[in-house]
């Protein structure tokens, strides 16, 4: 990773970056980060109802950019057959797949139920502990996170940090559900299949029902439960926007 303009490593660097990306678009908070972080830089997707969005426009500025896939062994079939025809489509060729590890699901999910009895832990075993395993070669990654998803996202910046010191980076946090909508019929781009069937959000089969009209996009997921994230933006249990207490 490289120093900009003499700042440090830390906060101040943070809020510089901040600073100077206000008002940015997309692509040029993704064209800023792919120079500031390169080689150190990845994109995380899960595949969902509104990604295709930064994968294309990754796949328009490096489609040999790292993508990192959780695939949790508990997707559903569509998210799986979506991930390749993207994939493909957009000559993504940094595509790859993170499984949760065999041993410690023979452990402590050894019947693939452990989302029933402790949906945190059994997050953990399949996206968040692959996840920072996977990210521990990279120096910042990309989220497709938007303040109006949930309560706790809306005072998210554009930078942030991780709890390992990552820079992690929101190109679409000011995005609405309707310019998603737009950019994807603008690039005619194909959409989730199970988006038409009622899910605007989609994460793990089990954990994910249809939403009603009406409804939060997001009520679908972990229904019936006091739970809004899946654990990797979470620190101890708890949602903590990191390294933003200086940025105004």
């Amino acid at each position: 990773m490289r120093p900009e303009n003499g700042f440090e490593r830390g906060e101040t660097r943070l809020a510089a970056l901040n600073r100077r990306l206000d008002g940015a678009t997309p692509q040029e908070v993704l064209a800023e980060a792919a120079d500031r972080f390169a080689g150190q830089l990845a994109l995380v997707s899960s595949f969902g109802a509104e990604s295709v969005v930064l994968l294309h426009m990754v796949a328009e500025l490096d489609p040999g950019l790292p993508v990192l896939f959780l695939e949790t062994e508990m997707l559903f079939p569509e998210t799986l057959a979506y991930q390749r025809e993207v994939a493909d489509l957009l000559g993504l060729t940094g595509v790859r797949l993170l499984h949760p590890d065999a041993e410690a699901l023979a452990l402590h999910d050894p019947a693939g139920d452990l989302h029933r009895s402790d949906p945190d832990l059994c997050c953990h075993l399949r996206k968040t502990e692959p996840l920072e395993h996977a990210l521990a070669g990279f120096g910042a990654w990309v989220t497709g996170r938007k303040r109006h998803q949930t309560r706790e996202r809306q005072a998210m910046h554009v930078c942030e940090t991780d709890e390992a010191g990552r820079v992690k980076i929101n190109p679409l946090h000011a995005w609405g559900r309707e310019d998603v909508a737009a950019y994807i019929d603008r690039h005619d781009l194909p959409r989730h299949p199970l988006v038409s069937r009622g899910y605007p959000s989609i994460g793990c089969a089990p954990c994910t029902s249809r939403v009603a009209p009406g409804e939060d996009p997001r009520a679908g997921r972990w229904r019936g439960q006091d739970k809004q994230e899946c654990g990797i933006h979470l620190v101890n249990g708890r949602f903590v926007r990191m390294g933003t207490e200086d940025v105004a």
